[in-house]
């Protein structure tokens, strides 16, 4: 038996893997995907203070309180700076990193470093009446819809847990400044629907632990979570 612990990106919360944990726990994995501070059950807590750092200790706590080991800590899109922070500080209860269509951070990067176009959404949010609200970003025409949903009904889902992102998750930096973590081993999994404009750096071909590079794809948008549950949690399985 495997612990996931899958991390939601931004704007989200943690029911949007709703369709994805009774698979894995059906196959006898032990499964948690919690809300980070200001989504979800969690939105009453949203606040300008609020940012990657804030995150970073949700999972951190969550990891002692539940005493949880070999964990298999799945990041989507901001998580991946999310779960990177997490392993510096975590390493030795961290079986591997999963960055799901996700930001792949350097030590000392923010948000802004490793998706340039995320400039935009700061410059946006200081301009604004709150000076440090982020709203989700608008539905596009198909193939790209809602955070890649298109299906008019799972839309109208997703909309119902959207929360506005505080500005300063876009701007603290990660930390991997913990040799440890380079051993963790990597995997990647790219959502191949994308609209232009949001560039992905490219996976570099040998691992921080040494290995070939474990890159998978999936033929949706960025919310697979939500597109192909079934398909995302066939890949996550071969993990487990």
């Amino acid at each position: 038996m495997s612990t996931f612990l899958l991390v939601h990106g931004a704007w989200h919360g943690g029911q949007c893997w709703e369709r994805v944990t009774p698979l894995l726990a059906s196959a006898g994995h032990r499964v948690l995907a919690p809300s980070l501070t200001g989504y979800g059950d969690k939105r009453h807590l949203l606040g300008p203070e609020t940012g990657l750092d804030t995150h970073v200790d949700d999972v951190v706590r969550l990891i002692a309180e539940e005493d949880l080991t070999e964990v298999v800590l799945v990041g989507h899109s901001y998580a991946g700076l999310v779960i990177s922070s997490v392993a510096n500080q975590l390493p030795d209860r961290i079986a591997r990193l999963v960055y799901l269509d996700a930001m792949v951070p350097e030590d000392g990067e923010s948000a802004a470093d490793v998706q340039p176009a995320t400039r935009a959404l700061i410059d946006l949010a200081a301009k604004s009446d709150s000076g440090w609200r982020v709203p989700p970003l608008p539905e596009m025409e198909p193939p790209f819809g809602l955070f890649g949903v298109t299906d008019p009904a799972d839309v109208a889902w997703l909309r119902t847990m959207l929360s506005d992102q505080p500005v300063r998750c876009l701007q603290q930096p990660v930390r991997l400044d913990n040799p440890a973590v380079r051993s963790i081993p990597r995997t990647h999994i790219h959502c191949t629907v994308k609209p232009e404009g949001i560039p992905r750096r490219p996976v570099p071909a040998i691992q921080p632990d040494g290995t070939p590079a474990q890159v998978w794809e999936l033929p949706t948008g960025h919310d697979c979570m939500i597109t192909m549950p079934v398909e995302l949690a066939e890949l996550l399985l071969k993990l487990g």
